[in-house]
């Protein structure tokens, strides 16, 4: 019941990935291929922290 008003703690890391996957995919639209690369692998690590934490709580 008291979990009602806590802040969800991966919330903000959920926006920061979308924001990376999309800064990814506009990156592959125009060509650069290294850095769509480079922001899917921070967004795949960032994935993987998320997922640590959602299986501890």
């Amino acid at each position: 019941m008291f979990n009602l008003f806590k802040p969800n703690p991966t919330k903000k890391l959920r926006k920061e990935l979308a924001q990376l996957q999309e800064k990814s995919m506009q990156a592959q639209r125009k060509g650069d291929i290294r850095t769509s690369s480079e922001l899917a692998s921070e967004a795949d690590t960032l994935w993987q922290k998320i997922q640590e934490m959602e299986q501890q709580s």
